[in-house]
């Protein structure tokens, strides 16, 4: 959305609050230029219909009269049908309903959604392959990566005050703490090594944090900002992916694991397909599923000579540039945009928008993240 927001005006419209008195908009503007929109809605209010009237309010307010909208989850269809984009596009992430307390309306939705799209894009190969049946206008994005930031990890960087003084060998995580998480897995690394320093970074989200494994050697410093992370990374032994094996993470396509690469990191993951194919069938990840095993991975990663296979990493991240996938999907969504307005020269029908096909428009990506 940062790359969009240097060509259009981006509105980024988060998870709605409960307000103490009358539902409003509280509209923040990033560095980036995208434009955060957050509904607080009173409470007792009909919350779809409060949604629906405060985004039109928006668009009214904000002169939005040609815009596309993005869909990062099907929750948001009920309140958003009315209107009338040039385009839409679904980002289907991950197979949310695999979530821990997914709405039981979710799978109904992304049908609804879905039979509205122009175009989906999901976030990962195997997603694609478990969606391609479903839409005629279908494309995978596996995860990308800005590696000029976390390429910062590669040289000496001082060590964040939280961390400074936690021995070294460590051993690093970083992203949400949740259901995805084999924390028994984790808990085996810190008992079978205690001499290593496993350090987890990121918010505990939808699981106890009771469940968490306490250990002398597993730190949890909590949530980070992007900023901060190669600052971190620089001060790891080995990056880690522990990922368990259920239906949060059949899908998956972890954005991190690129991350750690860009960082120089050594990485260890557990057999998330996507993982698997292609980064640990060509060699610059080590797989292991068993505790042993993943320890044993962890060690030989920390062994071996990283300058030996920095190149063959350098040419595969050259090809997942987050400028790229976001230059690809641009042209695709204009190439969606024209045929659109030629379908309505062709048929003679009014077109959606009063500005469908002009230019980049003004694009108002939707995101509705409680699931």
């Amino acid at each position: 959305m940062t790359r969009f927001a240097a060509h259009c005006r981006v509105f980024f419209v988060e998870e709605p609050f409960e307000a103490a008195k009358d539902s409003h908009l509280q509209i923040s503007v990033d560095p980036s230029g995208v434009v955060v929109v957050t509904p607080h809605i009173r409470k007792g209010a009909d919350r779809e219909a409060s949604l629906r009237s405060l985004i039109n309010h928006l668009l009214e307010t904000e002169g939005v009269d040609a815009y596309d909208l993005w869909y990062y989850t099907p929750m948001a269809i009920s309140w958003t049908s009315h209107m009338k984009p040039r385009v839409v596009v679904y980002d289907c992430m991950d197979e949310l309903s695999g979530f821990k307390n997914a709405p039981s309306d979710l799978r109904q939705r992304e049908q609804k959604l879905l039979k509205r799209a122009d175009l989906v894009f999901t976030g990962g190969q195997s997603l694609y392959e478990a969606k391609r049946e479903q839409h005629r206008n279908i494309y995978p994005f596996p995860s990308s990566v800005d590696v000029l930031h976390f390429a910062q990890a590669r040289t000496p960087m001082a060590d964040p005050d939280d961390q400074k003084d936690i021995p070294r060998p460590r051993i690093g995580f970083f992203g949400v703490i949740d259901e995805r998480m084999d924390l028994e897995l984790v808990a085996a690394i810190a008992d079978a090594r205690p001499e290593w320093q496993v350090v987890m970074l990121g918010p505990v989200v939808k699981i106890d944090p009771a469940a968490l494994p306490v250990r002398p050697n597993i730190h949890y410093l909590g949530m980070k900002t992007y900023a901060m992370l190669p600052q971190y990374l620089a001060g790891w032994d080995a990056a880690i992916l522990p990922f368990a094996r259920n239906e949060s993470t059949r899908f998956i396509s972890p954005t991190k694991l690129l991350e750690y690469l860009a960082a120089g990191r050594p990485v260890v993951s557990t057999s998330i397909r996507d993982v698997v194919k292609p980064y640990g069938e060509c060699g610059v990840v080590s797989v292991a599923d068993e505790p042993e095993e993943f320890v044993r991975a962890i060690e030989k990663e920390m062994q071996l000579d990283r300058e030996s296979r920095q190149h063959e990493i350098n040419t595969l991240l050259s090809r997942t540039s987050w400028n790229h996938t976001w230059g690809r999907m641009r042209e695709l969504i204009e190439n969606s945009v024209q045929k659109k307005e030629w379908l309505t020269q062709e048929t003679g029908k009014r077109p959606l928008s009063r500005a469908a096909g002009a230019g980049a428009g003004r694009t108002a990506p939707l995101r509705w993240s409680h699931v």
